[in-house]
């Protein structure tokens, strides 16, 4: 399918009624053809954080689910995403959860295939040299057989590398939480280095000034409303700052800024100390998202 045809199809199953409940989702989608189901899986990978929502989420799960559920039509999918897919970066996909997922689960379901499938298909070779871990020692010898490890990493060195590297320490707070947004948006498919420098400079900040890592969760919220965006910020920056240190900051924050205080419903403080339970339980109430 072309780009309008993956797009028109994604459309559809975001539409369709029938994607209520994961079981629904599943037969739904166990119904489509292999060419339909690969065209699918594609144009996942071009979603933004952003986007992903509703149908588009429910498809996202099943294809986590796939590799557990159903081994053969799993890697029946990972061999026509090679054969048909030209984008190397949407490719690259399969060894973020699909291809290890399914070799942890029914790796020895499946390995007998795999190198049967290997002989005089390069690309197969290349992608199976991103398989870094496996279900063990065994296993790991066999794919390092017929994988071409170099050939991967050149690649994946290539995708992880920014145009232009952020320096996070010299940006200014507005800035700072543009970059923020910008690289949370992007898709799996799209992430690069970037993504590590933002959070390597948060948990700086959590650690080092966490005065100034509240000062960027709220600066954040000046330019973004998208929900899934709100839950990253929730349950990463915001849960991670929050301690005995903090709390009266926090609280002060959540009493003159509603959206602030409606922001901490995404937080889980479960196991933390009973002072500091006993203030968040105050603030937050019923609003747990």
């Amino acid at each position: 399918m072309g780009l309008t045809e993956d797009a028109k199809l994604l459309g559809n199953m975001v539409a369709a009624p029938q994607l209520r409940a994961p079981d629904e989702t599943e037969i739904f989608l166990d119904a489509m053809s292999m060419d339909e189901l690969t065209s699918l899986w594609c144009v996942l990978q071009r979603v933004s954080r952003r986007d992903l929502t509703g149908g588009a989420r429910g498809a996202y799960v099943y294809f986590d689910h796939l590799p557990h559920r159903k081994p053969d039509r799993a890697l029946e999918l990972a061999l026509e995403v090679l054969r048909c897919e030209t984008d190397k970066p949407t490719v690259m996909q399969l060894n973020d959860k699909f291809l290890p997922s399914l070799l942890y689960a029914h790796g020895d379901e499946v390995i007998e295939r795999i190198e049967a499938e290997v002989e005089g298909n390069e690309r197969l070779r290349w992608l199976l040299g991103g398989i870094q871990f496996g279900p063990d020692e065994v296993m790991m010898e066999r794919i390092n057989r017929i994988a071409n490890m170099t050939a991967w990493r050149a690649d994946d060195l290539a995708h992880r590398r920014p145009r232009e590297a952020l320096d996070c320490a010299a940006l200014s707070l507005p800035e700072l939480a543009r970059a923020w947004v910008e690289q949370y948006s992007k898709s799996d498919r799209d992430r690069d280095d970037n993504l590590f420098a933002i959070m390597d400079y948060e948990r700086e900040l959590r650690e080092e000034d966490p005065e100034k890592a509240i000062d960027l969760i709220l600066e954040i919220l000046k330019i973004e409303t998208n929900p899934v965006l709100l839950s990253l910020l929730a349950a990463g920056p915001l849960e991670d700052v929050i301690s005995m240190e903090t709390i009266d900051r926090i609280e002060r924050e959540a009493a003159a800024d509603t959206r602030f205080r409606k922001l901490l419903g995404g937080i889980w403080y479960y196991g933390v100390r009973d002072e500091l339970k006993a203030r968040l339980d105050a603030l937050i109430g019923d609003a747990r998202w």
